[in-house]
């Protein structure tokens, strides 16, 4: 039978948070950001094994105590230049099954719920495509033309806003990402294989962090006012 996995790609800069140190490692209610979001899926008991790709450079992880995740929590140091390559790495140092099914998400989402793991398992386990968290735009969306200034409003009908995790299985994903090229995320490339991937409903709880003042929003959510 297959199992589930989750793998978090972490060996990026976050470079938009203005900080020196790699922004999964900011603090956040306590702890380093990342660790939120490997507690949220080290906790769901559908998941089998959480591995987190990081940076052969890199100087933070170690030193921080992980010993209550036990051998759930796998770190890799194979992590790409890009998001891509360090989920395809992953995926090949994890020697998982091609039909199992594997959970990628962002380590800078640390607001993920029980509740949103266990939703998207639901809807996908017997799904041909697999499928991604994600949540209709509210917002009307404008196109910015010269000067910063509105060159249009866009119709928002049918439009969500892509979140994570995003669950495939570990065959077919290995397979998009070897020949994508310059996807942002694992739907994308699911996408160019001519795949339609599921869309599943999530919040904007689930966000991700992106700027400073994200991270008091975070916070918060937290139950850290």
């Amino acid at each position: 039978m297959a199992e589930f996995h989750a793998l978090v790609p972490a060996a990026g800069s976050g470079s938009r948070m203005g900080s020196e140190l790699p922004k999964q490692y900011l603090p956040l209610a306590g702890q380093p950001m990342i660790r939120h979001a490997l507690a949220a899926l080290c906790a769901s008991p559908q998941l089998a094994t959480v591995f987190v790709v990081l940076s052969p450079q890199d100087e933070w992880f170690r030193s921080y105590d992980w010993s209550a995740f036990g051998d759930k929590l796998q770190p890799l140091y194979c992590g790409g230049a890009t998001r891509a390559e360090s989920v395809q790495n992953g995926l090949l140092m994890s020697e998982l099954d091609v039909d199992d099914w594997v959970l990628v998400h962002d380590a800078a989402r640390p607001c993920l719920t029980q509740a949103l793991i266990a939703r998207l398992i639901a809807e996908l386990r017997d799904d041909p495509v697999g499928g991604i968290l994600a949540a209709p735009v509210a917002d009307t969306l404008k196109r910015a033309g010269e000067g910063n200034r509105i060159a249009c409003t866009e119709d928002r009908n049918g439009l969500w806003g892509a979140q994570t995790p995003q669950m495939f299985r570990v065959g077919l994903l290995a397979q998009a990402l070897s020949s994508a090229i310059e996807v942002t995320d694992e739907a994308s490339a699911i996408e160019t294989l001519g795949l339609s991937p599921k869309l599943v409903a999530s919040d904007s709880t689930n966000f991700k962090v992106t700027y400073p003042q994200d991270l008091r929003l975070a916070e918060l959510l937290l139950g850290h006012p």
